[in-house]
Parts: structure tokens; sequence; C-alpha cells
């Protein structure tokens, strides 16, 4: 069955570069730009995964992943954060706030991938 995955970036570009990796890869992906309409969707049900950009106008992408992980429903869905930046204490926030793993854009793809059948296979 193929896995759906959320992928919540206000930047265009970055969206379309993501969404094409992924389906590519051969999941089917939703987009969301704003963090409370990913939050919404994510609610909704069938989402295997979520790629969560850190710098989000309004709701940044560690606030979003705390209410995302503080909901029993939802803490087992596997979160990537995705920022540009590449400094240790930015992943280390980034994992404090709840994400289960993170990745500096550029995305690398190889990386991005092994990441996401890593987590996949983990959370069932």
């Amino acid at each position: 069955m193929t896995k759906t995955i959320l992928i919540i970036e206000d930047n265009p570009d970055n969206m379309a570069l993501a969404e094409e990796i992924l389906e590519d890869a051969g999941f089917f992906t939703v987009q969301e730009m704003r963090a409370e309409e990913g939050i919404a969707r994510l609610q909704q049900g069938g989402i295997d995964l979520v790629l969560m950009d850190v710098s989000l106008p309004e709701m940044d992408g560690l606030e979003a992943t705390r209410i995302i992980k503080a909901f029993e429903t939802l803490q087992q869905i596997p979160i990537i954060g995705l920022s540009a930046h590449a400094m240790a204490k930015d992943r280390e926030a980034a994992l404090q706030a709840g994400c289960d793993d993170y990745q500096t854009k550029p995305i690398d793809e190889d990386a991005l991938l092994e990441t996401i059948d890593r987590l996949l296979s983990t959370h069932k």
C-alpha cells in the first residue's frame, strides 16, 4: 500500500522539489503551506509521515510539531523537520520539539528517502 506524506512548506519551490522527490519514489503527497492547515489535515487521518518546514509564517514548524505530538491520536506519526539551518543547536531544537528526525535544505534526496524508509518501517 502506498504511503501518504504530508508536506508542510511555505516556499513553493521547496514544496515542488519535495513533492517531486517523494512522488518519484512512489509516495502520495498532500501539501499545506501553513502549520495550522497542516495540523487540521493531519486530524483528518490517512497521513503516514510529515515533512515539516521549521521556518513557517505565524506558527513555526517546531510549535506545530509540539501541538501534533500532544494529540494522542497523532503521536505515532513520524515528523521530519526541514530547515536551511545546519547548526547542531537547530537539530537539537527540532528533536526536542518532537521531530523524529531533522534534515537540512537543500534537500539531500538519498538521505531524505533513507530517513523516510527507516521511520516508516519503525512506526507501523
